[in-house]
């Protein structure tokens, strides 16, 4: 089937960068761009009128947790102790994941199909532990999904609320890497080839160096990306420094871990920055080395952490790309974020630009992934496509639809999500999922999740404990 697109605006890519097309024609052959530019002398099966609207390509979505991440709503804002510097690694998600089963993580992965998809995600990495259900659940949905079993031989914990401690246990970690690499080899391929996998040792802190030699090793054999939470915490940062007396990217670095298919979550709590007061050149590693980082701002943002900055990253070389990592799983959102706090972070509102945040949501995440067929609109790249509207309250006046789109935009300016060639989503309807029906599934996953609380929090603390609502009940 060969689909010939009409737009008022189309952020097609012509050499090497994305350029702004005016009253242009797209023209999809299978799931394949083949053309793209003002007129199209030859011929069609169908024509997607978009007068009006807006055609930029899908956007890259580097890095989630979608077992979990939506059950963090209502339970992880407002909070995160002081002695661990306002992160909540070390309380609320321990005790959210021991409280959580495979039926709420099933939910979770579901509800994260529709939030996904509605907010311009067309490809996502996925950083889990129900890859089988993620794979299921994508496939249906008509997402594009690199997915990893995540694995490691260590886990961090808290025994009185003061205080991490780490304890280590090999032979689950090396079976866990063992079912990882198994997954890859299952899955590769399918939907398609919508469905990829990658490895992903969970935390720089949590896993030996031998794990971490291994998967470089494997990542490399199978050729698939390589991805890692490092940076993401003053604790994880202090405890790296006390092991090894290296920051957590250098150590990284001296065993031969970093390169271009690796992709660092979140890299934020860097030698050379103000939040680990520790001098080091840990941007110039990651640029040298030519190692990506996935920037989810808003997990951090909610925290009064930020990264330092994004245009320090991007002037010396650093390949950034934007991820969600949390809820909302809004990509629209992590545009809109990375740009405005970027910009108060360094008093400047000429950095961090939108066309610098658009750049990394599309042709960072693709040039991340290994894939020139991602993250453009150009004859030989994918069918993954986002229309918006152009005329709403929020879109017009339309001048500069990027500028548009990452400081004013909303999700309802979405109305088609064509990906892999098919409409996933038309005039704001979900193509395969009944949204009521998962809202309502993550709905109970969440009265589950937090009836089970104290089971997996150190102090055997309720909900209504650790994470009190914004206002008392009313009474009488």
């Amino acid at each position: 089937m060969r689909t010939l697109i009409r737009a008022s605006h189309i952020i097609g890519f012509q050499d090497g960068e994305h350029r702004h097309l005016q009253d242009g024609v797209i023209v999809v052959d299978g799931n394949e761009v083949i053309h793209v530019g003002s007129s199209f002398d030859g011929t069609a099966d169908t024509e997607i009128d978009a007068t009006g609207m807006v055609v930029t390509p899908g956007l890259i979505n580097t890095h989630t947790h979608l077992y979990e991440s939506p059950l963090d709503k209502s339970f992880v804002e407002d909070k995160g102790p002081r002695q661990f510097y306002g992160s909540g690694l070390f309380e609320y998600l321990p005790a959210r994941s021991a409280a959580s089963d495979a039926a709420t993580a099933r939910a979770c992965i579901a509800f994260s199909m529709a939030e996904l998809i509605r907010s311009g995600t067309t490809t996502v990495m996925e950083l889990g532990s129900y890859g089988d259900d993620v794979a299921e659940l994508a496939t249906a949905a008509g997402l594009r999904t690199y997915i990893a079993q995540g694995y490691r031989d260590g886990r961090w914990f808290t025994r009185d609320g003061k205080r991490a401690e780490w304890e280590w246990d090999a032979e689950p970690g090396q079976q866990a890497f063992r079912r990882a690499v198994e997954f890859i080899e299952r899955v590769n391929g399918k939907a398609n080839d919508r469905i990829r996998g990658f490895l992903s040792p969970m935390q720089v802190d949590t896993c030996s160096e031998e794990l971490l030699r291994q998967s470089r090793q494997q990542a490399t054999e199978m050729g698939v990306p390589l991805a890692l939470h490092a940076s993401q915490s003053v604790v994880e940062f202090n405890e790296m420094t006390r092991r090894h007396g290296l920051t957590p990217i250098e150590w990284l670095q001296e065993i031969g871990f970093l390169g271009d298919d690796v992709i660092l979550g979140h890299a934020i709590i860097v030698g050379g920055g103000t939040w680990a007061n520790y001098p080091a050149d840990d941007i110039g590693i990651l640029a040298d080395t030519g190692t990506n980082v996935a920037h989810a701002v808003w997990v951090f943002a909610r925290r009064g952490i930020a990264m330092e900055s994004f245009s320090r990253y991007q002037d010396r070389g650093v390949n950034m790309t934007l991820a969600t990592d949390t809820c909302p799983q809004s990509m629209l959102e992590a545009l809109r974020y990375a740009a405005v706090v970027s910009k108060v972070m360094d008093r400047s509102t000429e950095l961090a630009t939108a066309a610098d945040v658009f750049n990394a949501a599309t042709l960072g995440g693709a040039k991340a992934l290994g894939r020139d067929d991602l993250g453009r609109i150009a004859p030989g790249a994918k069918a993954d496509l986002l229309f918006w509207a152009g005329q709403s309250l929020w879109m017009t006046p339309l001048r500069d639809p990027v500028r548009n789109i990452v400081y004013n935009a909303q999700h309802e300016d979405i109305r088609h999500v064509m990906i892999d060639g098919e409409l996933v989503m038309r005039d704001g309807t979900l193509a395969s999922i009944d949204e009521a029906q998962v809202a309502a599934d993550l709905q109970a996953a969440g009265e589950s999740m937090w009836s089970r609380l104290p089971e997996g929090d150190w102090n055997n603390r309720t909900v209504d404990q650790l994470s009190p609502n914004a206002y008392r009940p009313f009474e009488g």
